[in-house]
């Protein structure tokens, strides 16, 4: 019966969950009986949905969903309702590499990260997973004490691998240009890769931008929308300007006549032409990679060992390994709310710096 409004329609259950202003069929007849003048704020708080997390999250998001609802359907298991004991067998099947066709199992973080899509996107469609239901937490337990393994860090990359890494870059493109001012941004702010290519050259400008740069007289002030909140980065000028990320900076900026929108972007022309779309991410973990092994980083190292080594985060590490001031200060700039994280960034610290056990008296 169509006028039945106690009746609904589950979402199709391999399909990534929809926002929840239309997570179910009852939802979306309540939007649709909305009066016409609060259309608009109807499509506002969708953007706002949108806006709680990033892009890259919810297509990870979306993918896990997909991964769970066809391990289901070769089950002959429905995904919905949210079964806490299909929910185990699942992530079971996760650890023991019965879900991919290489038969590989996944990681520990993988399982993890793949259990708080679920709880996501069930949470999307108005339906609760517990996760501390036996079926779950004590598999998850388990799990985490027969699998888990130290987390494999990237190598960091130290000030000199960095002028190294700059010397392999074409000084008379804007490839090369663009390339010298993400690789010395990026160590000296210590940032991630998505806040790299998420600048843009002033506020507000566009709307996937995650920050924007303020260029002063003695530095530069990067304003970033990170996990945490706004935050701001300070990035002080070098004591040469073929090593200054501001410097570098100001050169591809006035170089590539860029003066509004996004900072770095697509070259394209045999280097020669700027576009005007946002560069991906993962271009700053192709560019790392790439300059370190052109620069001969870690050349003890076996080619395929070296490639397995560097990615956007050598620059955040490398940072955190290399900076001699107060260890608050690198907290700080890499946004960190804990000593404890920046500590698994630093690659090269003196462990004992302060000795406990002489300080007992021993």
């Amino acid at each position: 019966m169509t006028g039945d409004k106690s009746q609904t329609i589950p979402p199709e259950a391999d399909s990534p969950a929809p926002l929840p202003a239309v997570a179910d069929a009852a939802t979306a007849r309540r939007s649709t009986a909305l009066p016409a003048h609060l259309g608009g704020l109807a499509d506002r708080a969708r953007s706002y949905v949108e806006a709680a997390s990033s892009a890259n999250t919810r297509r990870a998001y979306a993918s896990d969903w997909k991964h769970f609802a066809a391990w289901c359907r070769r089950q002959s298991l429905s995904p919905l309702p949210p079964e806490p004991q299909i929910v185990g067998l699942y992530v079971t099947a996760c650890a023991s590499g019965a879900v991919g066709a290489d038969g590989k199992p996944n990681s520990v973080s993988t399982i993890e990260r793949r259990l708080s899509s679920l709880t996501w996107n069930y949470a999307q469609r108005g339906q609760a997973l517990d996760r501390r239901d036996r079926h779950i937490a004590t598999v998850m337990a388990g799990i985490r004490n027969s699998h888990a393994r130290p987390p494999v860090q990237k190598e960091a990359v130290m000030p000199e691998d960095i002028i190294a890494m700059l010397e392999t870059l074409d000084r008379k493109t804007l490839r090369g240009l663009r390339d010298r001012a993400m690789l010395l941004i990026g160590f000296a702010g210590g940032l991630r890769r998505s806040e790299i290519v998420g600048l843009d050259v002033n506020k507000d400008q566009t709307e996937d931008g995650r920050g924007w740069i303020e260029v002063l007289d003695k530095g530069l002030i990067v304003t970033l929308r990170g996990k945490t909140g706004w935050r701001e980065v300070e990035i002080g000028r070098g004591s040469s300007d073929a090593t200054c990320p501001v410097a570098a900076l100001d050169t591809w900026l006035t170089l590539a006549r860029i003066a509004h929108g996004p900072l770095f972007r697509r070259v394209t022309g045999q280097g020669k032409a700027v576009g005007a779309d946002r560069l991906n991410d993962q271009e700053i973990a192709r560019l790392v990679k790439r300059a370190a092994l052109a620069a001969g980083v870690r050349g003890d190292l076996t080619e395929g060992e070296r490639a397995l080594k560097f990615s956007g985060h050598s620059l955040r590490a490398g940072l955190a390994s290399s900076a001699e001031v107060d260890e608050r200060y690198v907290q700080k700039q890499l946004g960190h709310t804990s000593a404890e994280m920046t500590r698994k960034y630093q690659r090269r610290r003196d462990r004992f710096r302060v000795n406990l056990t002489k300080a007992a008296g021993l």
